[in-house]
């Protein structure tokens, strides 16, 4: 009989290893069956068949567009001075209505962003799958950490009571609730045992998304950035415009990927988008348009020149049948925009005297446009 041991031994070495080292791989994570992720095996959620880790070849190409129009829009709150704004705080150009709206606004957003970031780091990154939408989050995340920075540098230097400005998520009750919306939206997929993968856990996991991307960011927000431009716009706290404008250039930009990934998660998953589950996704839409008319109302008990709580409401319910139609929902209200000069505001390209201030079109030094 012949023994074919050692030409066995020998094929299986020139494999790459024998049958006990394929049996017991390398315990410090070297793996010779593995193969090289392709572009098809990536997937938004749930995916086992492709390294989280690998990020090219790129599938989701909208996601790294995303990324890096974020980069391009790089600035530091710090940047932006604050003189004319400290001595309009303290001078008497402001009314009490328009203090109260400045304040509550500081109040919200100041805890508002925290919850984002949050959400961001704990429970949406941990379950996306795929790594050009993990590379968008971290930059989202570190934009969420500048916005935080800039509430606390304007309460710094207009000498606010910090406490008052940073508890009125627990006092005030129409910023409250808005908050307790988002966070019961967080509730399950913050769960350490959450497990994306079951049809129940899908439908939570889009569910946060569009309370985050499409209700948080997309509808709450705005109303607060009309509020803060229109004192910009008659030149009142330029300062503060000025970061507004920069928080809602990297907002809307949030907003786009969000609807891009909450897009692409129906495409990947038909079978959770209900007719049940939309009836539920457009309920909260709906709820949300009413706390925010609550907050409008809070922000500006007796109106101030061209905003009232009344066009408010309006322009919620405006910006809520856009973001409505931009994830496949019916639209719910056929109300105008009261506050089209908003779009002016969307444009930093303005020109101003270099000597007097910085360039207000900022960007990073490689994309840097001085003309």
């Amino acid at each position: 009989m012949t023994d074919t041991s050692s030409g066995n031994q020998a094929v299986n070495q020139a494999a790459g290893g024998n049958a006990d080292e394929a049996k017991n791989p390398d315990p410090l994570g070297f793996d010779p069956t593995m193969q090289r992720v392709k572009v098809s095996d990536k997937r938004l959620l749930g995916c086992k068949n492709a390294d989280v880790n690998q990020l090219m070849p790129l599938k989701y190409h909208w996601a790294w567009e995303h990324y890096l129009n974020g980069c391009s829009n790089n600035w530091l709150p710090t940047e932006v001075p604050m003189t004319k704004d400290i001595e309009t705080w303290r001078s008497q150009k402001l009314t009490d209505d328009e203090r109260l709206m400045i304040m509550r606004n500081l109040g919200f957003f100041a805890t508002a962003e925290s919850l984002v970031a949050n959400n961001l780091v704990l429970a949406i990154f941990t379950h996306v799958t795929n790594p050009e939408c993990r590379q968008y989050l971290l930059r989202q995340a570190f934009e969420e950490a500048v916005h935080t920075h800039t509430f606390h540098y304007v309460v710094e230097s207009l000498g606010l009571d910090e406490g008052e400005i940073f508890n009125m998520y627990h006092e005030i009750p129409a910023i409250s609730r808005k908050d307790a919306f988002e966070i019961e939206l967080t509730k399950e997929i913050s769960d350490p045992n959450f497990n994306p993968e079951t049809f129940e856990n899908k439908q939570a996991f889009l569910k946060n998304l569009i309370g985050y991307y499409v209700i948080m960011e997309g509808i709450f927000f705005y109303s607060g950035f009309v509020m803060m431009l229109s004192l910009q716009r008659r030149n009142l706290m330029t300062g503060v415009g000025e970061q507004f404008q920069y928080i809602m250039r990297d907002e809307t930009i949030h907003l786009n990927f969000g609807i891009d990934l909450i897009n692409g998660i129906k495409a990947e998953n038909p079978e959770i988008w209900t007719q049940e589950f939309q009836d539920e996704m457009v309920a909260k839409i709906r709820e949300a348009v009413e706390l925010e008319a609550a907050y409008a109302k809070d922000c500006l008990p007796n109106g101030i020149m061209g905003l009232s709580a009344p066009l408010f409401r309006e322009y919620a319910e405006h910006i809520a049948d856009r973001r409505l139609e931009r994830i496949g929902l019916p639209t719910q209200y056929n109300s105008s925009n009261p506050f089209e000069w908003m779009s002016e505001m969307m444009d930093l390209s303005k020109e101003k005297n270099f000597f007097e201030t910085r360039v207000i079109e900022y960007q990073t030094a490689g994309n840097l446009d001085w003309d």
